[in-house]
């Protein structure tokens, strides 16, 4: 019997028992491990081995006394239901196939795809399974911030220079990145992360521990806000004939001081320097950099850089 078999064996065991269950009841009841005293051994290594692996992919897999009320009772394990299933997310025909059809085409690599679907309930995917269409970059910090983002959990972690304390909202992959954004707790300001430039373990604080915004399910922000760079507020002069389209792209909500000619000057906050050059560069002559003046000094000079080096 395969491993990934004898563990979705397991699981389904401990999730439908009713009280913990002991070790030789474990070994009755689960195919794969063996019962006989000639294996006994080797089975045990096997099942030490498999509760790691269980709960390295966040399964809370927990050893209690089989009756409570006996102080001498023996220890069993059991899975608590109501830790392990992610909150229904009532999703409508439609989008239960938009799911399906991302699940099938798309592969997170460094993740097992046996993970994301035991959390979900669901079953193994058939052998015959078409390759994906396309891979996204994986981390190994992703399926705690995951379950950090559905539990509401606080999370802790190094990030370049020093700790960071974040209420998580959301997970969002951007410009070949995964950025998890929410509320710096420390700043008391929105923020967003770079999940491959987390230097440590992330360590996770108690379920249900803040409130999510309302606007958290709303789509991503843009990409100058998908970052981890000091805010500032940029401002960006657009030609009359660009403005329908970069309003568009900036939004309803955005600050937008419109001028006589019809030209316009957008303030957007940005975190990510590098995505609004590009968005500033898609304008041509049509858009110019106003401020703030490092800003725009950063603009000129990198412009210059690229003069520079064609003329070579």
């Amino acid at each position: 019997m395969e491993r990934l078999e004898r563990l979705i064996n397991l699981v389904a065991a401990l999730l439908a028992a009713e009280r913990p269950l002991s070790r030789d009841e474990i070994d009755r009841r689960v195919p794969g491990y063996s019962g006989d005293h000639a294996s006994a051994t080797s089975a045990r290594r096997a099942f030490e081995r498999d509760k790691e692996v269980l709960r390295d992919m966040g399964i809370p897999l927990l050893m209690e006394a089989i009756d409570p009320s006996n102080p001498d009772s023996p220890p069993g394990y059991r899975i608590p239901r109501d830790e392990y299933y992610l909150p229904d997310p009532d999703l409508t025909p439609d989008e239960l196939a938009a799911l399906h059809v991302a699940v099938t085409t798309v592969r997170l690599e460094g993740l097992g795809a046996a993970e994301a679907i035991w959390k979900l309930g669901g079953t193994k995917a058939p052998s015959a399974a078409p390759d994906p269409l396309a891979a996204l970059p994986g981390s190994e910090h992703l399926p705690v911030l995951f379950q950090a983002v559905a539990e509401r959990r606080v999370v802790v972690f190094s990030y370049r220079d020093g700790a960071r304390c974040l209420e998580p909202h959301r997970l969002a992959f951007r410009n070949g990145h995964w950025y998890a954004s929410g509320r710096d707790a420390d700043k008391d300001e929105p923020r967003s992360f770079r999940v491959d430039r987390i230097a440590s373990d992330v360590a996770l604080g108690p379920p249900q521990a803040f409130e999510r915004p309302v606007d958290a399910a709303a789509p991503p922000p843009p990409p100058w806000e998908m970052g981890d760079e000091e805010p500032i507020e940029a401002r960006l002069l657009v030609e009359a004939d660009q403005v329908p389209w970069v309003t568009g792209e900036v939004g309803e909500g955005a600050n937008v001081e419109r001028r006589p000619d019809g030209s316009a000057v957008v303030t957007l906050r940005v975190t990510n320097r590098g995505a609004f050059r590009s968005f500033a560069l898609g304008l041509l002559d049509r858009g110019e950099v106003l401020g703030p003046p490092e800003l725009r000094d950063e603009m000129v000079s990198w412009l210059r850089g690229l003069a520079d080096e064609g003329a070579r």
